[in-house]
Order: structure tokens, then sequence, then C-alpha cells
């Protein structure tokens, strides 16, 4: 099975398992594992890696609209480094900070390869999941999409060509910032929510399969990363990268046509509508055309 179909397979029997973190008690809690081979290109430091790693889960919580309060990892190596583990713990820290959550520590364990496990955990006023997105809704999104794309690029140059300032680059657009504040003022409007891990395209298809709708998006209107025009001419391949790399962990909201004006207004980020919701038999479509379910896959 694909991780689609395994996830597919647990909600059967456990019905928050599709959702980006469950809320118990009005407690939101969610978990992340991260690999080197996968997730850690060849340059990524320690506190890059510290901060991503629980950035992750972070931005998990904000996808639910949930307050975080603490996180922790589960920290593996093929050796134990006093470096590596300090920085990994100050990029764990300045993250948690970031959103006024605190790191509290975690795990320690010897494994075949670099891997992380994090678990942040939060308040959570109100419950928003992928399901209720209806015909009429506005998609809207935050930040901009190709970030997470354009740090491989640069670490391919650094790796290939000696280049440090690439791979300095590289670092700094891996450290995204997770969006807890936008997540907790669009909570309060939003219909259907999720981050923006496994890349737009797959995110609104997940979200349309969730709620049995669809959505016809412009492509002309979907936020570009500034990185992406710095390292990618080709028009094609700035599409691929913004649309269905993933990693940049950006929300994907459905919200209502009148809430639109006064979320922009409420939010510190950028908070761009690319689309709305439409009935289900119209598919996910861009500029009126099938939008493939293709993105990042966690394998």
């Amino acid at each position: 099975m694909d991780e689609r179909a395994a996830l597919r397979r647990l909600a059967a029997s456990l019905p928050h398992a599709g959702d980006d973190a469950a809320v118990v008690d009005g407690t939101a809690i969610t978990t992340d594992m991260l690999h080197e081979t996968t997730d850690f290109p060849a340059g990524t430091t320690r506190y890059t890696a510290g901060w991503r790693s629980v950035a992750a889960s972070l931005s998990d919580l904000a996808a639910v609209g949930a307050t975080p309060t603490a996180a922790v990892a589960a920290y593996a190596d093929t050796a134990f480094e006093a470096d590596a583990l300090d920085e990994f713990v100050a990029g764990a820290r300045a993250v948690c900070e970031s959103v006024d959550a605190e790191y509290v520590g975690g795990d320690l364990d010897s494994h075949s390869e670099f891997t992380v496990a994090t678990t942040a955990i939060g308040d959570a006023e109100t419950r928003v999941d992928r399901a209720g997105a209806t015909p009429g809704d506005r998609v809207v999104v935050t930040g901009a999409f190709g970030r997470s794309a354009a740090a491989l690029r640069y670490f391919e140059r650094g790796a290939a060509d000696g280049d440090d300032a690439a791979i300095d680059r590289a670092n700094d657009l891996f450290q995204f910032a997770p969006r807890i504040n936008a997540g907790r003022e669009l909570a309060a409007e939003a219909t259907a929510m999720m981050d923006s891990s496994d890349g737009l395209a797959r995110s609104l298809h997940q979200i349309a399969e969730a709620s049995e709708c669809g959505f016809a998006i412009d492509r002309a209107v979907v936020p570009v990363a500034d990185a992406i025009t710095e390292i990618i001419d080709d028009d094609g391949e700035r599409w691929e990268a913004t649309a269905h790399f993933g990693e940049d962990f950006e929300l994907v909201t459905t919200v209502p046509e009148s809430a639109v004006d006064d979320l922009r207004a409420a939010i510190s980020v950028s908070l761009t509508e690319i689309g709305q919701v439409v009935e289900s038999d119209a598919g996910v479509t861009v500029d009126d055309e099938p939008l493939a379910d293709r993105g990042y896959t966690h394998s």
C-alpha cells in the first residue's frame, strides 16, 4: 500500500486518522517522523533539522486551529555527537519559541540513519477538519508555494558545486514558519482546513475526498514563492514545484465567500483566494482542466 491507502485503511477504525491532528477533550495532538534519506538533503544542518522537524508537527496544530503549548522529539542517529545534538535542540527550541510554545525534551536512540519523531500538543477551542467544504465556499491559502522545492534545488547546487552560499540559502528556506496565528483566525470561519505538506494539488484532492466536493482553481492567482523564480526558469517546472512538490506547510482552507475580506484583514500573513468549491462531479480542476492528484509521498 502507499501512504494514502494505508490511511484509508486506518480510518475504518480510527476516524481521525486522516486529519492533521486529533482533538481530544480540547487538547490537540499530532506526531510526525522524518528520515535523513527522505527529509534531510545533504547540507541540512542539525539546527535546521531541529527547527523543521518540530515545525512540521506545529503546522499540524495550525491546521486544526490549535494553540501549541509544547513539543517533544525522539532523536535517533548512528552516533551521538555533542555539537550536532546541541544544534538540533537549539533549532527545536527556537521554532517553539517563535509560536510561544516550549520544547520540553524527548528521547534518544540509536538507528541506522538520522531519524526524528516529533509530537506537539496544544489547546483547541474549536475543531476544524477536512470534511466540511461546501459548494460556493472560497478556497484561500496562506503564504506562497514552492519554498521547499526551491530549497532542494539549492541543496543540490551546493552539493554539486561546493557552493556554501547555496547551502545557506537552502537551510534558510527549510526553516519555515508554522502558520499558528493564521490557523486560529481561519478556524473561526473555516469549513475545511489542512496544511499543504503533501502539496497544494494533493491537499485539494484530500479535502475533496473528505468533503465529497470538487474544486475550480485559477492558476494565475496561485501564489508562487520568490525563491522559485530565483532558481527555476521554466514555467512548467515552476508550476510542478508550486502545485505538486509539497512540504511547504501553508494552510489550504475553505471559507464562506462573505468571510474572505475580513479574514484577509485579520491575518498577518498573506491570504490569497485561489478558487472555489464546486460540486463533486466537476472534479478538481485548474483553469477548467483536471488537476492531477500528485504530490509529496512519505516513503
